[in-house]
């Protein structure tokens, strides 16, 4: 059975960092290129950072010097540094591969970002 579980959001300030965690179960993760995505209120959910198993990693444009991937492939997570938040970054995050598989997305961790 694919699972997602995602952790680590909450309320934080604009200009603050957060650090949110993904464990993944049910695939042969190693081999498989991760991706975190967002969904802020309304709108799609969209891609904001990939990784590949080689750790090749790849930013939308939004995030790009802030935001940064990383995998550990010995404990099937995947990670998702986020500095200088403003509030536009104020969203429900979310990990699954890239492309994701559709019907195994997690509850997602949500991130505000407020004053």
């Amino acid at each position: 059975q694919v699972q997602f579980v995602e952790s680590g959001g909450g309320l934080v300030h604009p200009g603050e960092s957060r650090r949110l965690s993904c464990a993944v179960s049910g695939i042969t993760f190693r081999i498989r290129t991760m991706g975190w995505y967002r969904q802020a209120q309304g709108g799609a959910r969209v891609v904001v950072a990939t990784i590949s198993p080689s750790d090749a990693t790849t930013y939308a444009d939004a995030v790009k010097g802030r935001f940064t991937i990383s995998r550990d492939n010995t404990k099937n997570t995947v990670s998702l540094e986020m500095n200088n938040l403003s509030p536009q970054d104020t969203a429900v995050y979310y990990c699954n591969q890239n492309p994701p598989l559709a019907s195994n997305w997690g509850q997602g961790t949500q991130v505000t970002v407020s004053s």
